[in-house]
């Protein structure tokens, strides 16, 4: 033995991550070629993932996450939801707190009607950026989310690929099961509200030419598997008489409400058999149209706004702060940081490269200003326009950590490797997290309304 150094040390490599093994199974022959995802596109047309006429996924391999990742996400997602139907019943007993939701008057006229039962929003979906070392949500959907159909179904897709049997033999895997929880969840609401039937009919009701009506086929078909009668119906096929409400001539027990609030206010005449068996307790409505007030974009001004802390404990202005970004209805007044008073206008102007300026309650992107990918006169134009918009109320929201990675996708020109903005949206089911919707995107939006895609995710586990 010669030489009185210390021993050498082998260098650590860092193991391969999922993705990173999934993409080494790729073959250039098989998963590909453009058979295969030619292959693959059919089999999604035919289970009905299609958004209009466009497929959900035209990627080749799901987003995982640990069990690890999973906890970190449920235990935040859960304290949010929960805040939300605290909000709501805080809101409704004081005029201060719920005009900072800015509704309008026939929202808040809506949200004033007796829904007869205590939980808002059976169903919701929080929009979330997952990353090693933070976790930071983006807004709160509290009203009917869309997807849970689609993201099983779709996970069920990639399950019986070939090349997910040869992942398992690295990787326990385990998907979400949406759709079982939803119902579970709808039913439990159902109880609450004190319904007599088992099981009660349920009509899935949004109007017929929306371009997830593929979707209300999914779940119906998964709902009857269970045993429980469900139609679709448009609000136009309801019908209010003699304190029954029904749909195509078929009494209704509970509605699983996917038409928006918006619409309601917009074309009340065509909802007014809906509402007034709502309004009359002839029917279990759900999400209860009290959700509207956790829904506008202003519910994070309102968890982020010092005013409000009395609202909350002290661990949970902690998770507030860690997790949720500060967020301010946008006006011409003075508001408070961290004990600091100043102007939120000239604040937001001059802090444009951390800020995002949004609608208070809008759907799939519409109208959202990333203040980083506007130059300062674009900003202010943005800004002004906002405060004089007399239709809505607008949020300044202040700028994310977002995650990215790379992903196979089919373009014009064979399977190519894109990096992807990763949004995690995970679902909560009467307050419990019930799994996830992942959207990509190669701008700074990820939805499917502004041509976004959709994988579906797994929670892995290493097998050794």
């Amino acid at each position: 033995m010669t030489g009185s150094g210390p021993a050498s040390q082998t260098p650590q490599t860092q193991p391969p991550s999922p993705a990173d093994v999934w993409h080494s199974l790729l073959r250039p022959d098989v998963e590909l070629a453009p058979s295969f995802y030619n292959e693959l596109n059919t089999r999604m047309r035919a289970e009905r993932l299609v958004f209009g006429d466009r497929i959900h996924c035209p990627f080749l391999r799901p987003f995982f996450l640990t069990a690890e990742d999973e906890q970190r996400v449920r235990a935040v997602a859960e304290t949010i939801a929960a805040l939300g139907e605290r909000v709501v019943k805080q809101s409704l007993a004081d005029p201060r707190l719920l005009a900072q939701s800015a509704l309008s008057p026939e929202e808040e006229r809506l949200a004033r009607i007796n829904p007869r039962y205590a939980t808002s929003s059976t169903a919701s979906r929080l929009d979330a950026f997952l990353l090693p070392n933070s976790l930071q949500f983006a807004e709160y959907n509290a009203e009917s989310p869309a997807g849970p159909g689609y993201a099983e179904t779709l996970a069920n897709v990639f399950r019986t690929l070939p090349i997910m049997e040869r992942f398992s033999q690295h990787y326990n895997v385990r998907q979400f099961p949406l759709m079982k929880l939803l119902l579970a969840a709808l039913l439990e609401s159902y109880r609450e509200w004190g319904g007599p039937a088992s099981p009660p009919l349920i009509a899935i009701v949004d109007w017929r030419e929306v371009p997830t009506w593929s979707e209300f086929e999914i779940i119906r078909s998964h709902f009857q598997k269970e045993g429980v009668a469900t139609v679709l119906a448009d609000p136009r096929d309801l019908v209010f008489k003699a304190g029954k409400l029904t749909a195509n001539g078929q009494r209704v027990d509970l509605v699983y409400r996917r038409v928006l609030i918006n619409d309601i206010v917009a074309r009340s005449s065509e909802c007014a058999a809906l509402v007034e068996a709502y309004a009359s307790g002839a029917v279990c409505v759900a999400n209860a149209l009290t959700c509207k007030i956790p829904h506008k974009k202003a519910f994070f001004s309102v968890l982020t706004d010092e005013q409000n802390s009395a609202l909350l404990s002290p661990a949970e202005r902690e998770l507030i702060r860690r997790h949720i970004p500060w967020t301010r209805l946008l006006a011409d007044s003075n508001t408070s940081r961290d004990g600091e008073s100043f102007g939120l206008l000239e604040y937001v102007r001059k802090h444009r490269e951390n800020f995002v300026l949004k609608p208070n309650d809008e759907y799939g992107g519409t109208g959202v200003q990333l203040g980083w990918e506007h130059d300062e006169h674009q900003w202010d134009d943005a800004l002004d326009h906002a405060l004089a918009d007399r239709s809505s109320a607008w949020v300044v929201q202040e700028r994310i950590a977002i995650r990215r990675e790379v992903f196979p996708m089919q373009t014009e020109n064979g399977v190519q490797m894109r990096d992807m903005l990763v949004d995690f949206a995970p679902y909560i089911f009467r307050g419990k997290m019930a799994g996830c919707l992942t959207r990509l995107s190669s701008t700074g939006l990820a939805n499917v309304t502004s041509g976004g895609g959709q994988v579906p995710s797994f929670v892995v586990e290493p097998k050794s």
